[in-house]
This record gives C-alpha cells, structure tokens and sequence, in this order.
C-alpha cells in the first residue's frame, strides 16, 4: 500500500481522529486527508486523485449518498466506502447501487474496517494498471494504424513508381531495339542484294547497341547497391594523375570548350579506379547533354582540406532550387528540363549510382546550380594521411605548361 493517499469526510471530529490512528498502526506509507464536510471534501478530491474515500453517510447538508453521486462524476474510478450507523442499512444499499464499493456499520469493526480499506486501495491500482494497459493498447493500435497507413502509402508509391519505371525503361530499349533491328534488316537486304555495307549503318548500330548496354549496366548496378553485393577494389593512387589520363581522350572531343583546371599539383586517394572514372564520366556526360554546343565545361581539381575535391562545372540550363534535392534520388528525372545536347534524357539512374559509388569510398557528392546559368557537381574524396603519403616532387614538375597555365 505504499504511497497510497486516502480521504476521510465525517462531521464527527473524534471519529476523524481515530481513524486515521488506527490506519497508521495498520497500514504503513498511507497519507490520510480529513474533511469534516461534503462540499469541502469535493473541493480536495478535485485537488487529489485518492485511492480511496470514506465518507459517513448521514452529514448535514449534503449527504454520503448525494455526495457518491457527485464524486461517480467527478471520480469514477475512485473507490467509495460508506460508514452507516445502526438501522441505516436500507441507506447503504442505496448506497451500493450508486456506485459505493463498500459500507462499515457503527460501530466500526476496525479488522474489517482496515480489510476493506485494503481491498478498495487495491482495486483502485488495479483500475489504474487497466487504465493504463487500455491507453497503451490503444496508442500501439494508432501506431500500428499508422504503420500500415504509411506501409500503405509506401506501396502506392512504388506501385505507381513501379508503372513509371516500367514505362521509361521500355521506352528506353524500345527505341535502340527498334534502330537495331531496321539496321539489321537493311543490312541483311543489302547482303542479299550484293550491295556494299555503309560504315554509317554500322556506327548506327553501335551506337544502338551501347545505349542498351548503358542502360542494362545502370540497371544492374542499382540492383547490386540495393542488395548489397555492390564490389569495389580499391588501390592507391594520384587522384591528379589519374583525372589527366582519364580525361585526355575528352579534352581531344571537346577542344576549346573544355577545360581542366588543376589547382593541387599532386594527391593520393585510395579508390577503385573504374569507379570513379564512371562517376566522373557521368558528370561530364551529363553536363555536355544538358548544356548548348559549344558551351564551356570545365573540371577542377583541387585539395579542400583533408579532402579531395573534383568539380565538373557547366554553362547549360541549370536546375530549379526546388528540384535539385532530389536529383540523386533512385528514377528521378528534373521534369521539364530538355536535353540540349545529343539525346535520351536515361531513367534517372546515373546520379543515383554515382552518389553510392563516392559514398562507398566515404566521401560525398554535391551539386549547386542557377536556373539558365548552370549546374556544378562536386564529388569529395577523404585523402591518404600525409604520413601515408608518396614525395611526387617528379610528378609535379612533370606536369605539361599547358596544364600550369590553366590554373
């Protein structure tokens, strides 16, 4: 019975003394509230959730019985225990069908008048425990209806993100399949006919054929990232190096409109080479597609920090502010924005991919960009310690005086 409160209402002064007497010697860790009026006591029990209220049943003005009336509202859950004198049992029977838990006759078996007290302390916790297992089962059954709510919702999604994959990746191999094809059959009737194999057709096919291979590796490798079987091999190795061999071949395509700028003479990351060549490559792709020929791009290379920093920066149409947090997003293509430059706008994979690859290495990918000014893509690699660190004094000196011009 520890911690429990209780509150006695008689209008017999001795009796509110002796009781409570007698509740301390029985009962320990029970605080006992006296109030020698009806009205009073309402006034405590609104002050007071109680354990339990003993209140005599006759009083002058109101009564124990209007008073349990008053106190069911009030209440409800607190057990009442009425004490009746000689000859009031028709009383205390009224009483027990208002709601009373108990009546103790005058004058006052204190065994059983403690027992009772007892009992109506118990059940009060006992209500109170059921009280509190409802609202528990009733908060986890919102939450479970929200779970199912939102798994709900979920599925809808990616239902309908389902439908609209479908529907682009169909599109997308439908229309090299169809190139494919036609070439292949006007192939074959100029076989049949003897006829000489234009270098056109077959450079058409080619490319058929690698747009379907860009968009099955795509799709392949978002299945290994989502599954996570996703391999990479890392090796050291001069992040600058590596960017100045990589994009030799692009600088040669591109010519005056793109620029390699190399603020860092030398760093060593550790990364798998094929990767971020990918990553790389994408970037550039992708800022070629979306800006107008002949528009500068230009990819920068410098230390930030403990970091590594490559930028591929563009002049092209940009993306709105409200569209650019969701550009790595898995299928997300910027809607209403046209390719400028060649053509196949893809699934809104190669984003995607590319923030996975950079984060396997514990870096980051970023991006800015201004609506009709342009976009920069900034991939952050961690660099090797300096400690771990080759002296490449030779490889900075070896650098070509363009590439030091372009700084």
């Amino acid at each position: 019975m520890a911690n429990s409160r209780i509150l006695i209402v008689d209008d017999d002064h001795a009796l509110l003394q002796a009781l409570p007497q007698a509740i301390a010697l029985r009962m320990k860790d029970v605080k006992v509230d006296t109030s020698d009026s009806a009205a009073e006591a309402l006034q405590q029990t609104q002050q007071h959730d109680y354990d339990a209220i003993i209140s005599d049943i006759k009083m002058p003005g109101m009564d124990g019985l209007a008073l349990i009336e008053r106190l069911h509202v009030l209440r409800p859950d607190t057990p009442n225990l009425l004490i009746t004198g000689h000859g009031e049992r028709d009383l205390a029977i009224q009483a027990l069908r208002l709601g009373a838990y108990d009546f103790i006759q005058k004058p006052i078996d204190r065994d059983y008048f403690i027992s009772s007290l007892q009992r109506a302390i118990q059940t009060r916790r006992m209500r109170r425990q059921i009280a509190e297992q409802q609202r528990a089962l009733e908060e986890h059954a919102r939450s479970l209806e929200q779970a199912v709510a939102e798994r709900t919702r979920e599925l809808v999604e990616a239902n309908a993100a389902k439908d609209v994959f479908m529907s682009m990746v169909s599109h997308e191999l439908k229309t090299p399949l169809t190139t494919i094809k036609g070439v292949i059959q006007l192939l074959l009737r100029r076989v049949e006919r003897g006829e000489r194999i234009e270098m056109q057709s077959l450079l058409l096919l080619e490319g058929s054929a690698r747009r379907m291979e860009l968009l099955v590796n795509d799709l392949l490798n978002t299945s290994l990232l989502e599954t996570g079987m996703f391999s990479l091999s890392f090796q050291r190795c001069d992040l600058v190096s590596f960017c100045q061999e990589l994009l030799a071949e692009y600088r040669e395509v591109m010519g005056p409109y793109f620029q390699l700028e190399i603020l860092t003479p030398a760093m060593e990351v550790e990364m798998d080479r094929d990767r971020i060549g990918q990553v790389i490559l994408n970037l550039l792709s992708n800022a070629r597609k979306y800006s107008p020929p002949g528009s500068p791009i230009t990819v920068r290379i410098a230390r930030q920090g403990d970091q590594a920093a490559i930028s591929v920066e563009d002049h092209g149409v940009g993306i709105p502010p409200e569209k650019l947090a969701h550009i790595f997003e898995r299928f997300y293509r910027v809607p209403e924005v046209t390719v400028q430059t060649g053509r196949s706008a893809g699934v809104g994979l190669g984003l995607y991919i590319a923030q996975k690859i950079v984060e396997h290495h514990n870096g980051c990918i970023t991006a800015t960009s201004t609506p009709g000014k342009g976009s920069t893509f900034t991939i952050h690699l961690p660099l090797l310690p300096e400690s771990e660190q080759t002296v490449r004094k030779d490889s900075a000196s070896a650098l070509s005086q363009s590439d030091l011009s372009s700084r």
